[in-house]
Parts: structure tokens; C-alpha cells; sequence
């Protein structure tokens, strides 16, 4: 589980590039073929270690192509409500405690090696929903051109490297409209059937051979430039956004993996436990979408919802040691339920916010793989609080703080806004 997690975080700046270089829809697709891989190859495991690469590693991998693929698509479907949208999008991530109960059922009707070629087959239909990732063709007010914004997004809306790349395919493009207007011959290439073998036989072969060589190398060296960018390094906003993006994810798995085991250790039942995983799940999606909405509004720039939602969890979590009774820790549980879909709801949105002129993709890639990071490390170290301590409260404890503090990036907004405002 956490080095699934964790692999859906790390490999963000990867599938930016690969992003960039084959399309969304293509990206996904190959994500979704990790994921059933994984599931399908682990049906064969005959190790723990070969578990953790088919099971963890695999369809980690996957999910994050699957992940960022998907937020980068909303940002570009929706503008006035991505919010909202955003919150409909991920409001299923909230019931997943729907899938132990699942899990468990298949096994005792098909085995663990059924199960998991069930899970492959079932995780093979995100490529059919894949390929509804349609691009989406935007006219520009100033284009004077009828088909010139269609065959630039006929080639994918990030196809353009630089904006020299993309002033030069705006130009060839306008200049071969112009002469097909005037009557002219394009200067596309129109080879016959009967004049194709000549061509690809002939003297040209070698030019096309040599023109698709010098574009793969444009590619790969774009690629390379693209993985070691360090351009959002000097963005202000960047480190704003990862400082809270890294310590919330940190803090947010310690309540949800140790919840019911501080009420097992408090002597509630194994099954009332489970209640308070289950009423978590079901108003944690239910509050993703009233905070998505909220923020829709604009009553007030998005940041400030987040950062009081952050605060709140945090506030949340130092007060549940206090929790020593059922109906007091199912009181906690909805609590934190209600503020983590809050703030869940308005990562992306607030990202977009905050990017600026930076590209969603490196943005939510680069700060994915910090916030890898984050999830290793949160449980292990929740996990050594309660063998040094003998208790949950530290748990409990280390995650409010790690709450607040992630809070207190959001503060620095206006004075970076101010400082980006003196330098243009």
C-alpha cells in the first residue's frame, strides 16, 4: 500500500515529460497497462520482493501516469468550475474503504490469484475510458485564420516546445492557407501511388531519413532539457505550494492508517472500529464536493479556503488524544473527515492559482516527487513515535503539527505576488 502510494508521487516529472511528448490520451493509456500488468504479472508471484515490484511498483507507476494525466485534463476542460470539477473527479478516492470488504470477497470465491486477475481485468477498462481524452481545439480572438487553430491542435495542445517552434508553425501554416487561397500550389508534399516507390527509392529517401533523424534528436535533446529544467526553482510560488503540498500529504495517512488501531487500543470493538473508516470515507467525498462549490464561488481567492481547512485539520488532530470514548473519537473522525475533503478538493485548483505561466504538468510533476517523499516517510515515522511512546497520541500529535506547517506557506502568497507584481 505505501509503496503504491508512494510511486503514484515519484515518478511525477517523468510523466510530465512523457506528457508532453505522447498526449495525454497516450499516457494514460500506457498507465492503464501498468496497472493491469501489475495485477496480471503478480498472479505468478512467488516472493515477497517479486510482490513488491509487480504489486507496488507497477501499478504505482500506472496510477501516476493515471493521476496527473487526468489532473492536467480537467484544468484544460474546465475554467470557471474546475473546482467543483475537480472535487466530482477525485469524490471516489473517498470510498475506497469499500475495497477491503470487496477484496476479501473475491478471495474467498476465486483465491488471491483470481482476485488479482480480476483486479487486472477490471483495471483494463481505464483504457476505453482513456481514450475519451479527447483534446480540445480553443480558437484564439486575434486568429485571423479559419483552420489554423486546428491543425495546431491537431498536433496536441503542449506540442510546442518553445514559443519559436510554435511562431514558426503558425507561419508555415499561414503561408500555405494563403497560397491555396490565391490559387497557388501548397507547399505540402502530394505523392501519388505510382510516384511513391520512386520517391521513398530515390534520392529523397536519404533527405527524409536525415530530416527524421535531426527531429527525433530535437526531441530527445527537448527531453533532457525539459527533466533537468530547474527554471521553477526560481518561481516563489513553487516552493509555497510544495512546502504544503509535502508536509499536508505527510500528515494525512497517519490518522487514516492508525484510526482504528488506537481504537483497538482504547477497547472499542473490531467492528465499531470499522464504522469510523467508513463514515471518514462518505463525508470526506461529500465535503470535497460542497468545498469545490464553495470555492467556485469566489467569494475569496482559493488559497484562503485551503489554508483554513489545513489549520482546522491540524487543530483537529492535536485535540484527538482526547478522544477516549466511541462517540468522542467518531466526533474526530467527522471532523477531520469534513476538513481533509475540504482542502483535498482544492489542491488543483489552488495549483493552477499559483503556477502562473509555468506548465500544470511540470508544476504537479515536480511537486509530486517531493511529495513522494512525504508519503514514505509519514507512516514509518508515525509508526516510530508509537514504538518509542506506546501510544497513538504521538501519532496523533506529529500530524497536527505537520498540518500547521503546512499551512503557514499560504501566508507568504501576498508577499509573493507583490514581489512578482515590482518585477514585471
Amino acid at each position: 500500500m505505501g509503496m503504491d502510494d508512494c510511486g503514484s508521487f515519484f515518478p511525477g516529472p517523468l510523466v510530465a515529460i512523457i506528457c508532453d511528448i505522447l498526449g495525454e490520451k497516450t499516457t494514460s493509456i500506457l498507465g492503464a497497462f501498468l496497472v493491469t500488468g501489475g495485477y496480471l504479472i503478480s498472479s505468478w508471484a512467488i516472493s515477497i520482493p517479486f510482490l513488491c515490484v509487480t504489486m507496488g511498483l507497477l501499478p504505482g507507476l500506472g496510477s501516476a501516469f493515471l493521476y496527473q494525466v487526468a489532473a492536467v485534463v480537467t484544468t484544460k476542460y474546465f475554467k470557471k468550475r474546475l473546482a467543483l470539477s475537480t472535487a466530482i473527479a477525485r469524490s471516489g478516492m473517498g470510498l475506497t474503504f469499500l475495497l477491503a470488504p470487496f477484496t476479501k470477497f473475491l478471495i474467498d470465491l476465486y483465491d488471491w490469484t483470481g482476485a488479482l486477475i480480476l483486479f487486472g481485468a477490471i483495471a483494463l477498462n481505464l483504457v476505453p475510458s482513456s481514450m475519451l481524452l479527447r483534446p480540445i481545439h480553443i480558437k484564439t480572438e486575434n486568429s485571423g485564420i479559419k483552420d489554423k487553430g486546428s491543425s495546431l491542435s491537431a498536433r496536441g495542445p503542449e506540442a510546442c516546445a518553445t514559443e519559436t517552434h510554435c511562431d514558426e508553425t503558425e507561419e508555415s501554416t499561414i503561408k500555405d492557407s494563403t497560397t491555396q487561397k490565391a490559387g497557388l500550389p501548397s507547399k505540402n508534399l502530394i505523392v501519388s501511388q505510382n510516384q511513391s516507390e520512386e520517391f521513398y527509392n530515390g534520392p529523397n529517401r536519404n533527405r527524409l531519413l536525415l530530416k527524421s533523424n535531426e527531429e527525433s534528436d530535437k526531441v530527445i535533446s527537448w527531453s533532457c532539457k525539459q527533466l533537468f529544467d530547474i527554471s521553477l526553482f526560481r518561481n516563489p510560488f513553487f516552493y509555497i505550494f510544495t512546502w504544503s503540498f509535502l508536509l499536508s500529504q505527510l500528515a494525512y495517512f497517519i490518522p487514516t492508517f492508525h484510526l482504528v488501531a488506537r481504537a483497538k487500543t482504547l477497547g472499542i470493538d473490531i467492528m465499531d472500529a470499522s464504522y469510523l473508516v467508513s463514515v471518514a470515507g462518505i463525508l470526506e467525498t461529500v465535503s470535497q464536493i460542497i468545498s469545490g462549490w464553495v470555492a467556485d464561488q469566489n467569494w475569496i481567492k482559493k488559497y484562503h479556503y485551503h489554508k483554513s481547512y489545513l489549520i482546522l485539520c491540524g487543530i483537529t488532530n492535536l485535540l484527538a488524544p482526547l478522544a477516549t470514548t466511541f462517540p468522542l473519537l467518531m466526533t474526530y473522525t467527522i471532523c477531520f473527515a469534513i476538513f481533509a475533503g475540504g482542502y483535498l478538493a482544492l489542491i488543483l485548483p489552488v495549483l493552477v492559482d499559483l503556477c502562473r505561466n509555468s506548465t500544470v504538468n511540470r508544476f504537479l510533476g515536480l511537486a509530486s516527487f517531493f511529495a513522494g517523499m512525504a508519503v514514505l516517510s509519514g507512516p514509518p515515522i508515525a509508526g516510530w513515535l508509537y514504538d518509542y511512546t506506546q501510544t497513538y497520541n504521538g501519532s496523533f500529535y506529529f500530524s497536527g503539527i505537520c498540518y500547521l506547517l503546512s499551512s503557514v506557506s499560504f501566508f507568504f502568497v501576498p508577499l509573493a505576488e507583490r514581489r512578482k507584481n515590482s518585477l514585471t
